[in-house]
């Protein structure tokens, strides 16, 4: 049974999502601000924060940016439209995936338990066989403990961040389309918004690269997606 953190100021929809989740065999801890929610993070153990980003006081964006601070905890960021600052900035923070409200209880179930899913299990190759240590230049990628160094610094990466670059250095050289990689990492199996594949991607390359401006192990194919390099 997953622990979910809502934090949502509207208190209809906050009763009305935390029932509808309740109900689908999750534990839900509601609370109305960004700094009741870190703090019940500092109290209360949690799978998946569900975060508004319009709340009172500190918004949801500052909010997300401290809970990346804490740990890699995934998050789920709701918003009142489908506004394209409002959406990068909470991707450009460390949000894992959205919704945009009205919110339907389905959908964010469902994108729920694609994010525990991508988040709790190990990485394995076709066929289960337990995939191994991986040397790309100056990076390693140890996919049996699921760990990441640069030039022997360990890597600190988000669940979705990693799962991405997972997905990406398994088949070098090869170009990924943003749709697959939608398809691989966040399980959107519609046409999904690219913008999830961009912002996770600018995420991982300030961490990995030694110039992000400039990257070798992330490359952007214009007009066809990502590969993994270096070549």
């Amino acid at each position: 049974m997953s622990q979910v953190l809502l934090i949502e100021d509207h208190q209809t929809v906050r009763d009305g999502l935390q029932l509808a989740l309740t109900r689908q065999g999750h534990t839900v801890h509601a609370v109305g601000t960004g700094e009741q929610g870190l703090e019940r993070l500092r109290t209360t153990s949690a799978d998946v924060v569900v975060l508004d980003l319009m709340l009172p006081g500190m918004d949801g964006f500052e909010v997300c940016r401290r809970i990346r601070q804490l740990g890699d905890l995934p998050i789920i960021m709701l918003t009142a439209r489908n506004d394209d600052m409002d959406v990068v900035a909470g991707l450009e923070a460390g949000a894992d995936d959205y919704v945009v409200k009205p919110v339907q209880a389905r959908v964010l179930e469902a994108r729920i338990r694609a994010v525990l899913r991508r988040t709790g299990g190990e990485s394995r190759r076709p066929g289960g066989e337990r995939a191994g240590l991986e040397q790309h230049g100056a990076l390693t990628i140890d996919r049996a403990a699921l760990v990441v160094s640069r030039d022997g610094a360990p890597v600190s990466l988000a669940p979705t961040e990693l799962r991405l670059l997972l997905e990406l250095s398994h088949t070098p050289g090869q170009v990924l389309s943003r749709q697959q990689l939608l398809e691989a990492v966040w399980e959107h199996g519609y046409l999904g918004d690219s913008r999830l594949v961009d912002a996770c991607v600018q995420r991982v390359r300030a961490k990995i690269e030694a110039d992000s401006s400039a990257p070798v192990f992330i490359q952007t194919v214009r007009g066809f997606g990502y590969r993994f390099g270096p070549l």
